[in-house]
C-alpha cells in the first residue's frame, strides 16, 4: 500500500500545500503563531494523513487516515474564508484555494467511498 506518491489526490494536496506557503508569505507577522501556522498545519496535514493511510496494512486503517485528512481538507477551507473575511488574502487567491480545497475534498471522498465498498 505504499504507493501514496501515484495518488493524484495526494499530488493535489502537496500542490496546495505549497501554494499555502506561498500565499500566505505576505500574511500580518504577527499571525506567524496563529492564523498563518494553523492554515500552514493543515495543508501539511492533508498530504500527510493520505500518505500515512497508505503506509497502514489494512483498508480499513487506510480509510481512517482518509478521513483524518478530509476533516483537514474541511478545517483549511474554514481557515480559508476567515482569511479572506480578515483581508488577509485577496478575492483572486481565495477563489483559487478554494476552488483547489474543494476538489480535493471532492477525490477524498470518492477514495473513501471505493475503499468503504471494499470493506
Amino acid at each position: 500500500m505504499n504507493y501514496f506518491k501515484e495518488l493524484k489526490v495526494w499530488q493535489k494536496a502537496i500542490e496546495l500545500v505549497t501554494d499555502t506557503y506561498l500565499k500566505t508569505q505576505s500574511f500580518p507577522k504577527e499571525e506567524i503563531y496563529g492564523l498563518t501556522s494553523q492554515i500552514r498545519r493543515c495543508a501539511v496535514s492533508i498530504p500527510s494523513n493520505i500518505a500515512e493511510g497508505c503506509g497502514r496494512n489494512t483498508d480499513k486503517d487506510f480509510n481512517n487516515f482518509l478521513g483524518i485528512s478530509l476533516g483537514s481538507a474541511f478545517e483549511f477551507e474554514t481557515q480559508l474564508i476567515i482569511c479572506k473575511n480578515l483581508n488577509f488574502i485577496n478575492q483572486e487567491d481565495f477563489n483559487f484555494l478554494e476552488s483547489e480545497i474543494q476538489h480535493i475534498q471532492n477525490m477524498i471522498i470518492k477514495l473513501k467511498s471505493s475503499i468503504e465498498k471494499k470493506l
